[in-house]
């Protein structure tokens, strides 16, 4: 029977691969990767040896028509994606909205995602959050700022190392050079680090010491 698997991958520490994803990556008759060069050393430390092909953010409008004919005809396939669970700011939404769409079975197993174990370990509210993933980069981003510096939830954002600091002076002068923040980098990684703060001791630590690696940013809401 034909079914869409959402597969999570470890976001660093393959030891983080589920039994079931495994399983699953075994069985299925199609593995969609975002990119399969990094995917490859993930499935070959597995003994996975399921055919692949590349779904990335550059040829899924034209990938999708195309899977939905291969579901329809009974396959079994799995998307994952570098790092984490898929359609969290990767590829993934469109072809689980056209299986939906298309009546086609769609199973989400559960694993990793970098923004849980960042926010659980900012020590700031998680019983309300909200997840705002990438800010926009130039158009909207002032008005994405302005909007969110009246939000009481705390807020989630990823960000890429060279552009934290920028991202930080924003949060301070839209949030407030108060406003406690939680940076949460190389999640589960050999040099994993979380820095909290507020937005101008969390700012000049990272001058002092340039970030690298995936970054997540947890914001605490305004009062």
């Amino acid at each position: 029977m034909s079914k869409l698997y959402l597969v999570p991958t470890p976001i660093g520490n393959l030891d983080d691969m589920t039994f079931r994803a495994i399983k699953v990556l075994e069985a299925v008759d199609l593995i969609l990767a975002e990119d399969t060069r990094t995917s490859g050393k993930l499935l070959k430390h597995f003994e996975i040896t399921t055919p692949m092909q590349s779904h990335h953010m550059h040829n899924e409008h034209k990938m999708v028509d195309r899977i939905i004919q291969k579901l329809n005809a009974g396959e079994t396939i799995a998307l994952i994606s570098d790092a984490g669970t898929p359609a969290i700011s990767d590829p993934g939404f469109l072809l689980t909205r056209a299986c939906v769409e298309q009546g086609i079975a769609v199973e989400c197993l559960p694993g990793a995602t970098a923004f849980v174990p960042a926010l659980v370990n900012s020590g700031l509210p998680n019983d309300k959050f909200i997840f705002e993933g990438f800010l926009p980069v130039k158009k909207g981003r002032q008005t994405r700022l302005k909007f969110l510096s009246e939000e009481s939830r705390t807020m989630v954002f990823y960000e890429s190392p060279h552009k934290l600091i920028k991202t930080l002076k924003d949060f301070a002068t839209y949030f407030g050079e108060d406003r406690q923040v939680s940076v949460s980098r190389e999640l589960s990684k050999l040099h994993e680090e979380t820095i909290r703060g507020t937005t101008i001791e969390v700012i000049k630590h990272f001058e002092n010491k340039p970030p690298k690696g995936e970054i997540v940013i947890i914001v605490k809401g305004k009062k």
